[in-house]
């Protein structure tokens, strides 16, 4: 199923995100985990792109294996600045065949030893967005950056780029994951203003360890609001307290979002279904 007419049909969506093995996490663990995550019913869940060192290869696979195993609606990841132009063509037709009908379509990470921009490869998420609109009947999904993209030269130049997205195909946006509500409805405001009237998805990440605070801050540049740091200052240091602190913080902030009318909550799970598990379980009833 398309999930621009899961939205059109439900307000708010709950999905998950996963990312595909890497060093850490083995193929049969991955599944096994976003087969517990299933259970608990999300109307979609994403499969992201290689991310934290992944395999790209497994992406497809693993969507395509919980939309048919699982009966899971999904939505695969695709970068440009990682995949060739040629490539791409090739990885859209493993998506048809796959049956796979949505996709993130993302400009990516610019990794070491990759030239940027280069004639192989698409430089922005909306080529990506405009060729893939050519190649299949695709739901594409979009991300945005509720407090500006970390390389973005302004705010404002931020929007510019996310409206030229919107009008290349863009069915829905997904936003990086942020910790202020507020700065939220002030970028909805601002898209609201320029046009930008696709649904937008809410990206909350439960922070259950205090490491991710460092972390947080290096690759995404979203602000830690007061009352969360100070959550990680008492709590950090111990695993299981941090863990319930993360998850009562994560979802107030959901509750204050659904209150406000959001479209939809993604929550970037980690591959963790036990977080998930209870994030849903305070929600339950709620929304």
């Amino acid at each position: 199923m398309k999930i621009r007419d899961i939205l059109a049909e439900k307000k708010p969506t709950i999905s998950f995100e996963i990312f595909p093995p890497n060093a850490r996490m083995s193929l049969g663990k991955v599944m096994a985990a976003a087969a517990r995550m299933a259970i608990l019913e999300p109307d979609f869940m994403s499969v992201t792109y290689g991310a934290a060192g992944g395999t790209r290869a497994d992406t497809v696979k693993i969507a395509g294996s919980l939309k048919e195993l699982l009966g899971i609606p999904t939505i695969a990841h695709l970068t440009c600045v990682a995949t060739e132009k040629e490539q791409v063509k090739r990885i859209a037709l493993e998506m048809k065949e796959a049956g796979i009908e949505n996709v993130l379509a993302l400009r990516g990470d610019i990794q070491e030893g990759i030239e940027y921009p280069s004639p192989d490869y698409y430089t922005h998420a909306n080529e990506l967005v405009t060729e893939l609109k050519k190649l299949g009947d695709f739901c594409i999904g979009g991300a945005c950056y509720p407090e500006g993209h970390v390389e973005a030269v302004s705010k404002e130049k931020d929007l510019e780029y996310l409206k030229l997205k919107v009008d290349s195909g863009c069915d829905f946006l997904t936003t990086q994951m942020f910790f202020d509500n507020n700065a939220f409805r002030d970028f909805m405001e601002k898209l609201r203003s320029i046009g930008i009237t696709v649904p937008v998805l809410a990206g909350i990440m439960p922070v259950t360890r205090a490491t991710q605070i460092t972390r947080i801050d290096n690759l995404s540049g979203a602000s830690v609001p007061p009352e969360l740091m100070r959550l990680v200052e008492h709590y950090g240091d111990n695993a299981e307290s941090m863990m319930k602190a993360g998850i009562a913080f994560a979802t107030e902030q959901i509750l204050d979002l659904v209150a406000s009318g959001v479209d939809g909550i993604h929550i970037y799970t980690m591959n963790k279904p036990g977080v998930a598990i209870r994030l849903i379980e305070n929600l339950r009833g709620l929304i």
